[in-house]
């Protein structure tokens, strides 16, 4: 498989993921969409950047692919790089560490223990 093949696959796998999942669309065409998706099985798939991502690799992968192990391998991959390229592009998906505060070494004080 050429490399612009690959990298043209993840593009397409990207957007139209991120158009289903995150966009209005033209029109408001999506937002029609996942209202008749409803909250059922569609509905949470188009909820979903990653299982989306999944869904909307297998055809490409189908199409890209010659012979079915590279098929499969490919259906993952793209997956995979479209899940990078939506951390990468959203902001929003950036996880900062837990907060994390040292125990004080005055063990007295336990807040809601009585003193008496």
């Amino acid at each position: 498989m050429k490399l612009y093949r690959l990298v043209l696959g993840l593009l397409t796998v990207w957007r139209i993921t991120h158009l289903l999942q995150a966009e209005d669309g033209p029109g408001d065409a999506v937002v029609w969409l996942r209202r008749l998706a409803g909250n059922g099985f569609w509905g949470k798939l188009l909820d979903c950047f990653y299982c989306l991502s999944l869904w909307v690799a297998a055809p490409l992968a189908l199409l890209l692919g010659r012979g079915c192990w590279e098929r499969t391998l490919l259906w993952f991959s793209l997956s995979a790089g479209a899940s990078l390229l939506e951390q990468a592009t959203n902001p929003a998906l950036t996880v900062s560490p837990a907060p994390f505060a040292e125990d004080s070494e005055d063990k007295s004080h336990h807040g809601m223990l009585r003193t008496e």
